[in-house]
């Protein structure tokens, strides 16, 4: 089950790819880029070091790539980011601190100025599974709850939308869908339920939520701050026309580049969702590595 998620989701993102490969008509109207960048973080002390501190070896690993279309009124973009880190510590031991995969794409067609009609789909899953390491606080020792809060494809969710899109400049724009159903799945039995038997909404005994009736509002951000510097975010808001209970999640990405292979970047997420957690979620990275990237962009 769980190969089959990826090998659809992954199959849908290459046809995509291989839609524009050249030929002589469309070499003018297709984007692509791709780009792959690692980082690694050591720190390690003596045993007498008076200041404190706990050997670690830190690795991760980010892939992106995109192929976006643009024919007079026409426009299809697809983008697909890939991120993956694990940390290990003395006395802690390995453990994960970046996951995510997420695949949007999006067709439009342009109605005014600054206004398109669009149609689009996203994918949101995680690699490997998430573990609760709280820690008793009898003992001193940490330990393992040995409790499954999450597992690769469980959760996995699927949105369509359907709407409007304002776009008052290229690297700026809010999408309203009135009509935005997704599709929650959870195939790891494992994971611990909520108090009522839940496990992401899905309930227990079942492996997928449907939810027909909700709408979604989506604006993204990608503007280029300086030379070196470039700033991406994406708000999505989503809501259940039966619960009209909304959920919230912010992504935002600062990169910088100190040259053409050197790059650092500073991630944060910040995520409200009464399905996983009454209290609001968040997680920050910040890297420092190499990054390979390629594109087809046209200098101006």
């Amino acid at each position: 089950m769980k190969n089959t998620y990826l090998s659809l989701i992954l199959g849908i993102f290459w046809a995509n790819m291989a839609l524009g490969q050249d030929t002589p008509k469309d070499t003018t109207y297709w984007e692509k880029a791709f780009s792959f960048g690692v980082n690694f973080n050591q720190g390690s002390f003596s045993s007498n070091w008076k200041a404190g501190g706990a050997n670690s070896i830190a690795f991760g690993a980010v892939l992106t790539a995109k192929a976006n279309y643009l024919k007079d009124k026409w426009s299809w973009n697809n983008d697909l980011e890939m991120l993956y880190g694990l940390v290990w510590t003395d006395g802690v031991g390995q453990r994960k601190n970046a996951d995510r995969i997420f695949l949007n794409s999006v067709a439009a067609y342009k109605i005014a100025p600054k206004w398109n009609l669009f149609m689009s789909g996203n994918f949101l899953s995680q690699f490997a599974e998430g573990l609760d390491y709280a820690t008793d606080p009898l003992n001193p020792v940490p330990r393992l709850r040995n409790a499954r809060i999450s597992n690769t494809f469980s959760p996995a969710f699927l949105t369509f939308a359907w709407g409007l899109e304002y776009k008052p400049v290229k690297w700026f724009s809010v999408k309203m869908s009135p009509f935005s159903p997704r599709f929650t799945f959870v195939s790891d039995d494992g994971i611990r339920p909520d108090a009522e038997g839940r496990r992401f909404g899905v309930e227990n005994g079942r492996s997928v939520r449907t939810e027909w009736l909700a709408a979604q509002i989506q604006a993204d951000l990608d503007a280029k701050l300086a030379e070196n510097i470039n700033l991406k975010a994406r708000y999505l808001m989503f809501l259940n026309y039966q619960t009209f209970d909304p959920d919230h999640r912010l992504d935002v990405l600062l990169e910088m580049a100190v040259n053409k292979y050197i790059k650092a970047n500073f991630g944060a997420t910040v995520l409200y969702d009464t399905d996983q957690d009454t209290s609001i979620q968040w997680s920050q990275l910040l890297n420092v590595g190499f990054l390979y990237s390629i594109d087809n962009k046209k200098k101006k």
